[in-house]
């Protein structure tokens, strides 16, 4: 996965445009980034719903995801894009969406 295949797949999602988020590139649903490329440009960082999600993630698929210490204890993870593939992105993509997205965005689209 490169980041403009990983954008190309985002901008499938509603109302999702390229921003940025803590100077780097990100991806955002009106306005809120729920995802960005991380200054090495080899790693992203997803939102995520929970820190036990992170936890399962980096313990499942130590090769797709890891932390840092500054994720420790924060909702969000990073994954190797080298590592991503297309269904696994699309899930975190859909995931992080969803909890940017405003209610009234989730309620028209509600198959996401």
């Amino acid at each position: 996965m490169t980041w403009a295949q990983l954008c190309k797949l985002g901008r499938q999602l509603p109302e999702v445009k390229e921003s940025t988020w803590y100077g780097t590139p990100s991806l955002a649903v009106r306005g809120k980034s729920f995802l960005r490329l991380k200054e090495n440009r080899q790693d992203v960082v997803f939102v995520l719903e929970a820190v036990e999600e992170q936890e399962f993630l980096v313990e499942a698929r130590p090769d797709v995801y890891h932390i840092t210490d500054h994720y420790r204890g924060y909702a969000a993870v990073l994954a190797r894009l080298r590592a991503l593939r297309v269904d696994e992105c699309r899930l975190r993509l859909r995931n992080a969406w969803r909890l940017k997205a405003p209610k009234a965005l989730l309620k028209l689209h509600p198959d996401l």
